[in-house]
């Protein structure tokens, strides 16, 4: 059970943070901006999850949400052993399993695309496409820690796999799909 008594600790006033592991970092580093785009992510799905309130798309929101701390936890973790352990928080596949089951659940309501689609249609699709747009950052940066470091590629798979739960979703809460607004394009020229 994770205990904070205390908000600050001005460890990180000299720009470090601290990892599972106790080493540092620079706030700057690869990981933390992996770390911290999952973060974000997390606060944008937050915001879905208020529009969605009562809905059962709400809890399965929710569910992801605490997966998304469980994927701040494993990349805080550095290393290649991608084990979860008693004191070791890990991505497994039945997270990434789960994830594209609910989104196999959720498609078979919408009809297939003839266009791209444009991010709204209403304010909870929009909330939506603005998680999913922050889960497509979190994966640039968590692919671009991957390459210079030994990452989860469960944990990667599970970031992957949660922009297109939140694509599929968008369009279910316009309803199925229906009041998606399609892209046209050059319709301006």
């Amino acid at each position: 059970m994770v205990r904070l008594n205390k908000i600050y600790t001005r460890t990180g006033d000299d720009g470090s943070t601290g990892l599972v592991d106790g080493s540092r970092l620079p706030k700057h580093a690869a990981r933390m901006e992996a770390i911290g785009a999952v973060d974000e992510t997390n606060s944008a799905i937050g915001l879905a999850v208020c529009a969605l309130s009562g809905s059962p798309h709400a809890a399965n929101l929710t569910r992801i949400q605490n997966d998304l701390f469980d994927l701040g936890a494993d990349l805080a973790t550095p290393g290649d052993d991608f084990a979860p352990g008693e004191m070791t928080l890990r991505i497994v596949p039945a997270q990434v399993d789960w994830l594209e089951t609910a989104i196999d659940a959720v498609n078979d309501h919408l009809s297939p695309l003839r266009s791209f689609i444009l991010p709204g249609g209403s304010e909870a699709a929009a909330r939506v496409h603005i998680a999913r747009a922050s889960a497509r950052s979190a994966e640039r940066r968590a692919t671009a820690l991957a390459a210079d470091t030994p990452v989860n590629p469960a944990a990667l798979a599970y970031i992957n796999r949660l922009s297109d739960y939140l694509f599929v979703l968008a369009r279910a809460v316009n309803a199925n799909g229906a009041d998606d607004v399609l892209w046209v394009p050059g319709q301006n020229r």
